[in-house]
């Protein structure tokens, strides 16, 4: 049979930058069973292939629906179905994912995450439920894979995409795997810094690490909890340490002025609070962010936080004052007034 793969966001986000493992999963299975597969990188050729799968991570992903009314289609993952997205057929699950399927999209590209990187979990599921979170069809951590089962020796790095790895019991036996595979990694989705102990802290300090270190900072109700489990952090690590400040999400689902106005406040708070551990924040904007009649700063924060080059030089004041009086930096600034003017100026100093 003829097989056709589609990468949705590959296709439908500009700036998508790392594979799909289901489609890579996919992949080996058919060929395995003497199958041609080919990932697509248009839909023009959707009505040549016996079957069709089409996957996409993210529910912002345009895709037109009349493709998946199609006989030889069968689509799934987050993006279509959230946290009810079925799995993978275990035969399909614990295959090595084809890491050549992307091969003829990377051509002239330099992107590591597609041509250095063995790609798994080893653990899914959290507890945690967070309501803005696509991670709530599990209520603990489990084991997923063996490393085994996705490491290809010949690929430089590890990229391990758990939900929550620290949360399972058996984190130190999959840690030790991982430091026995000789191989940097780094855990993509982040760790969980309210779960972070001495112990961890210590271990940690001796594993070669891939890239920064990546956690979150959700909410500022957590901000004891994280600036204690910082303190333990940064006594010990010294190699970069970014922590996602997540944004534009109402818990109390009010949208109003009010929460607009506090939002604002907390991120910048957040921000600063980051700032005094020599941690590098990193604004990720819950999609209804649009809606605020403070977009712009939003936009402004973002600009400004996730580009540590500018971010480490400028204070929010000065990265404005870069893009020129009459820009829409500038005029996004001007239209808000409730912000401390302390948070203009602070600057990151490490």
């Amino acid at each position: 049979m003829k097989i056709g793969i589609i990468d949705a966001d590959l296709l439908g986000r500009p700036k998508h930058r790392f594979p799909n493992l289901a489609c890579m999963k996919i992949s080996t299975y058919h060929k395995n069973n003497g199958n041609e597969v080919r990932l697509l990188l248009s839909y023009n050729e959707v009505h040549e292939y016996d079957k069709l799968y089409i996957s996409k991570v993210f529910t912002d992903t345009p895709i037109d629906g009349s493709l998946l009314q199609l006989p030889n289609v069968k689509y799934g993952g987050t993006g279509f179905f959230f946290d009810k997205a079925p799995n993978l057929p275990d035969y399909v699950e614990h295959l090595m994912p084809d890491y050549s399927l992307y091969n003829e999209w990377i051509i002239g590209k330099d992107i590591k995450d597609y041509t250095d990187s063995s790609i798994g979990f080893l653990t899914r599921g959290c507890f945690r439920k967070c309501a803005f979170c696509v991670n709530k069809k599990y209520d603990r951590a489990f084991i997923a894979s063996p490393l085994s089962e996705f490491l290809d020796l010949n690929r430089k790095t590890i990229s391990l995409w758990d939900d929550n790895f620290l949360s399972h019991p058996k984190w130190r036996e999959l840690l030790a795997e991982l430091v026995a595979s000789c191989k940097p990694f780094q855990f993509r989705q982040g760790l969980d810094i309210r779960l972070i102990t001495e112990e961890k802290v210590e271990l940690f300090s001796k594993v070669k690490y891939a890239g920064d270190y990546i956690f979150a900072f959700d909410h500022i109700d957590d901000r004891e909890l994280i600036e204690s489990k910082l303190k333990i952090w940064k006594s010990k690590i010294s190699k970069t340490t970014k922590l996602y400040v997540f944004c534009g999400f109402d818990r109390d689902n009010k949208w109003d002025l009010d929460f607009w106005k506090q939002d604002i406040i907390d991120t910048f708070l957040r921000i600063k609070i980051l700032m005094g551990y020599g941690c590098l924040p990193y604004i990720m904007r819950f999609n209804r962010y649009e809606e605020s009649p403070y977009r712009g700063t939003y936009i402004n924060l973002a600009r400004w936080c996730n580009q540590p080059s500018m971010f480490k030089k400028k204070s929010y004041r000065e990265f404005v004052k870069a893009n020129g009086a009459n820009s829409s930096t500038n005029k996004y600034f001007e239209e808000v007034d409730f912000v401390d003017e302390e948070f203009y100026d602070m600057k990151y100093d490490r």
